[in-house]
Order: structure tokens, then sequence, then C-alpha cells
């Protein structure tokens, strides 16, 4: 790229990115941020783009995320060259590079010395899509100045923290006519894609209802205060009281129940518990006069909030990364036949298919048998049914695992949390390289987004319902359901 056409984009990147909050959104009546009827380009739902015989990426942010996940799995598929890497803290990027080059690779330009030095990059010609892996701020603007610039956007969670950042991610999606996929790993991991495979095979019947959760204890981050996720997320909780971080749980109930696909999110009611925790943790952890203890914490350490869905089903998302409690996404998936849930994995049918049926009737069998020759001392044994959990997961993995762990599981989950981030990278590059649409799209990842700002503005409103906008623009009445993939 000239120097000239090198100025031309980082202008109109910088121009595109402001008038994107303007000319994409206008304010409703229920205080939500909707879009202008007429869309700035085409529908980008099912977005097929030219196949790619080699993947050429180009990184931002490879710190923890970034480094130690994102470059290593997507290193190790066929068919990618990494070209570039950026990022404002040397470390992290002397670490992501050495680690390249240890492995065989050509050891990729380097970018550091400011906050807008990627721009520089992405206004190399030989990159195809960029991993943006930095604090949340960034992901809007990174996203927009990938896709303006030519190159597919592969961001990760949240996507965005405000409506109209939103809109910014499906406006310049639609009219640049790239791909901007959140990352969100959880839709790959394994009982998700086995509860995805079950409900594809109707287990479940008519779903009904979702639960999903992010609850994770990580006061610990407040003590990371100059580098790593601490330095930048603890001033978050500052800043917002709702949900703070929706997508690991709520991305796969959305995918069980077809949201932009047949259904989408209408509205949601949220509530937030008192912040306490941070508060009397910074104040056991940390002296009297260090900045943690001077901050004013203000996200309830519990925010439950509830989803209407516009086919009328409901979904649960509850955020919590402050009390003491085991670490839980829920994952449930409720319908007219029966339950699936996670964090411990159970489920409970009341029509069982016949190849676990049989497995029922043959246990039951035994426990008869052993029950009768023990005098029928004790309790009698009752058939496996819906008034009880089945806990026993290994006969529902035989049946129901889905293909892609049948296929890769072994290798995948030794590559970052328990295997889901092997998948994803696999799926991603996979679509690229044989032209086919990548299983999240922008329309996900700025609805499955939304829920953080809206459920600040339910909170903020006594718990008020709040539209969750249509950020399809009516096509999520066509869209097609994602399939099971081998």
């Amino acid at each position: 790229m000239s120097e000239f056409d090198r100025r031309k984009f980082l202008k109109t990147a910088a121009v595109t990115a402001a008038a994107g909050v303007v000319a994409g959104c206008a304010t409703s009546n229920r205080g939500s941020t909707t879009s202008i009827l007429q869309p700035q380009g085409a529908s980008v739902m099912g977005l097929v783009v030219p196949k790619m015989d080699k993947v050429r990426i180009g990184f931002i942010g490879v710190g923890v995320r970034g480094g130690d996940y994102h470059v290593r799995n997507f290193a190790k598929m066929e068919g990618v060259e990494v070209k570039a890497i950026c990022d404002t803290d040397q470390e992290s990027l002397d670490s992501a590079v050495n680690y390249l080059v240890q492995q065989g690779f050509t050891a990729p330009t380097k970018y550091t010395g400011s906050d807008y030095i990627y721009r520089d990059m992405l206004a190399r010609q030989d990159i195809d899509v960029v991993i943006i892996s930095t604090p949340w701020k960034w992901h809007v603007p990174m996203a927009v100045d990938t896709m303006e610039s030519g190159k597919h956007a592969l961001v990760e969670v949240p996507a965005a923290t405000t409506l109209e950042e939103c809109w910014q991610l499906v406006n310049t999606a639609e009219r640049t006519q790239k791909n901007c996929m959140m990352l969100e790993n959880v839709n790959y991991g394994r009982d998700e894609l086995m509860s995805l495979n079950m409900v594809r095979q109707g287990l479940f019947g008519d779903l009904l209802h979702g639960e999903a959760a992010y609850i994770h204890e990580l006061r610990w981050q407040m003590k990371e205060i100059d580098r790593k996720t601490g330095s930048w997320r603890t001033y978050r909780h500052t800043m917002h009281n709702g949900n703070l971080y929706p997508t690991h749980g709520l991305g796969p109930i959305a995918q069980y129940m077809n949201i932009n696909r047949g259904d989408r999110l209408d509205y949601i009611t949220s509530m937030s518990s008192p912040a306490l925790g941070r508060a009397a943790y910074a104040k056991r952890e940390f002296p009297a006069g260090h900045d943690r203890n001077s901050l004013k914490y203000i996200a309830g350490d519990m925010n439950t909030s509830i989803i209407k869905t516009v086919k009328g089903r409901s979904i649960m998302v509850q955020h919590d990364t402050t009390t003491p409690r085991p670490y839980s996404r829920h994952n449930l998936i409720q319908g007219t036949n029966g339950v699936f849930a996670g964090f411990p994995n159970r489920i409970a049918l009341e029509n069982v298919p016949d190849k676990i049926k049989a497995i029922y009737d043959k246990e039951y069998q035994t426990a008869m048998t052993a029950w009768q020759a023990a005098g029928k001392k004790g309790d009698k044994p009752s058939h496996t049914n819906y008034h009880g959990w089945d806990t026993d997961m290994e006969k529902w993995y035989a049946a129901y695992d889905h293909p892609l762990w049948t296929r890769f599981g072994e290798t995948a989950k030794n590559a970052g949390h328990g295997g889901m981030d092997f998948i994803m990278t696999h799926r991603i590059i996979s679509c690229l390289r044989n032209g086919e649409p990548l299983d999240q799209d922008v329309y996900d990842a700025a609805a499955w987004s939304a829920v953080f700002p809206q459920s600040m503005a339910s909170v903020a409103d006594r718990s008020n319902s709040k539209d969750i906008p249509d950020f399809t623009r009516g096509a999520w009445q066509t869209g097609t359901p994602l399939g099971i993939v081998g």
C-alpha cells in the first residue's frame, strides 16, 4: 500500500468510526437504541467469502488471552500464516514472536510503540484476518478499523459494551461485507456441542427456557495492578452495574434456541444485588492507602437478568465474579420433553430415546435382582424417570457427542479451556478455507453483547424492561439455524 493510500485508509477509518454512531442509531421510547430504517449495506447473514488457500493472520493484543491461547492455537492449524503481531506491551509481543519462531515459523513483523500503531499493521496488503484480544474499550475501534481496511475481524468477548458500538459493528460489516465474529469459545465446549446435537435431534421437545451464567470468582485479579486483565477490568466494576460479561453462558443457549436464525432476543429485565465483595476484599488484601481501597465499586456482586425472546421463550442470565462459590455457566436448556443442565451435568427426560431406554431397563433389572437377592431389604429400586436426575453422562456422550468432539477431542483437550479453544479455531480456519459461513456472525456479536448495556439500563430504571434491538433488521426470520458439522 502506498503512503498516500495508507493515509487515506487511516483518515477514512477514523471518519467512519465516528459517523457510525450517529448514522447507525436512534433512541426509541423504551430506552433502547434502534437502527435507522435504511441499512448502510447488504445483510451479512450467512456471509460466504472467497476460499482462502492460506489464511494470513495478524494479531492485535497477545497478552494472556491473545498470546497464550490464540497465537498457539492458530499456529497449529494447517494453512495458517502469521504475518504480523501488534502489542503495546513489549514483553507480551516478544514472547508471542519468540514462540512462533521456536515452532519453525518465519518471524512475524512486530508493531509496538503507541496505541494506534495497529493501524500501520492494518495498512498491509498481506493480511486476511485480524485477531483482536485487547481490553474491552478497544474492541469496537479495532474491529471497525480492521473491516474498513478490507480484513475480517475476529474479536474477543464482549464484542461491544454499548448499543451504539453494537450498531457500529453491524453497519461496518454490512458496508464492507467482511466477517466480524466474536470469539465465543464456550459455544465449542464438549457439553455445549453435545447439548446442541441433542436439541437438533429433538430430545427436549419444543424449547421453553434456558439458563446461562458466568459465575467465576475473580477477586484475585484485583492484585494485577500494572499488567494483565485485572489492571483494567477491575475498574469496570466501578463504572457499570449490570451483567458485565454475558456471552459465555448466553452464547450456547442462543444457539440452542436459534437466536437470530428463527427467533431473536426481544427485551430484558435485570436486577443487581448490593456491591459488597470487592470493597471487602480490597480492605482485607491491600494497605489502607492503596488505590484499590479508594475505588467505589458499584457492580452488584450478583446480577440476574431475564430475557424474553420474540417466540416467548425465557432465558435467565447471571453474572458474579466476586462471591466465593464454585464456577458455573449453568448451561440449562428446558423443553416440553425434559431438561439438560450443567455444573454438574445432569439430564431428565419424559420420553427417553430407545437406545438410552434399553440401558435404563437393564440397570433397573440389575438393581431389582440385587434387591430381591438381599431379601428385599432397603428401598425398592425405581425405574429412572424425569422425577430424578441422571448424572451418569457416559452413555449420553456415547450416543450424542458432537462429531467435532468425536473427531478432535483427544487433540483438543490440552489446547486451552478443556478443548473448546482448539475446536473454535479449527472451525474458523475450516470455514475460511472452504468458503463456508462462520458459525457466529456480527448479529450474534451484537445481540449477545447488547445484554451488557441493556442490563445496566434496566438496573438503573428499577428493573423495568429494555428492548434488545433487532440487529438483523428482520433477517432473523429467514436465517438458517446452525447445523451439526463433522
